[in-house]
């Protein structure tokens, strides 16, 4: 991190509402990917990213380190969508579940890889499945994942090794009826 962020950091710590903005505009896009990352749901994230950034401001004086702003932010992330997603209820499925596949050939195969793929990632544990959000859904470069998450560079790179090979194993079956 560089005496640029760190004095951003410093700034909206001290409440600053620029420097807070542009720290929102930077880190917007991993606070949801962490929270899509548990909830699976895109309205349910964006509101959780929302709540965040307001309960992020008003206890931002609690950060005593401002180089760890971004991963108190997403900590305060994952915090609100497992809140969120011990709430939930179960939605049932429709009446007419069985009779809504009429896609052709190929399209079914995708979508089935889309949902096989789907269901593996939410298989994963909480930090394993927004570790791959981060780097595989939203492309994000590792050191960025580290600050986002609080983790080693080692630590991440063990985290991202047992999910894809946790991933590998389920999607197994999948890929090779497709092939």
């Amino acid at each position: 991190m560089d005496s640029n962020e760190q004095g951003l950091y410093r700034a909206a710590i001290q409440g600053d509402r620029d420097a807070f903005e542009m720290i929102i505009r930077s880190l917007s896009r991993n606070l949801f990917a962490i929270a899509y990352g548990i909830l699976q749901n895109r309205e349910e994230a964006e509101d959780v990213v929302q709540d965040t950034l307001v309960k992020a401001w008003k206890s931002r004086w609690r950060v005593r380190e401002p180089e760890k702003f971004p991963a108190w932010i997403s900590t305060i992330a994952r915090h609100r969508a497992r809140d969120l997603a011990r709430r939930r209820r179960p939605e049932p499925l429709p009446h007419d579940f069985e009779s809504a596949d009429v896609a052709g050939p190929t399209e079914t195969a995708s979508a089935e890889l889309d949902s096989e793929v789907q269901a593996a990632l939410s298989q994963l544990p909480e930090l394993h499945r927004t570790a791959v959000t981060l780097r595989y859904f939203e492309d994000l470069d590792y050191a960025t994942i580290e600050q986002t998450l609080g983790v080693s560079n080692g630590a991440l790179r063990g985290i991202l090794g047992r999910a894809l090979g946790v991933m590998r194993r389920r999607l197994k079956p999948t890929l090779a009826s497709i092939a």
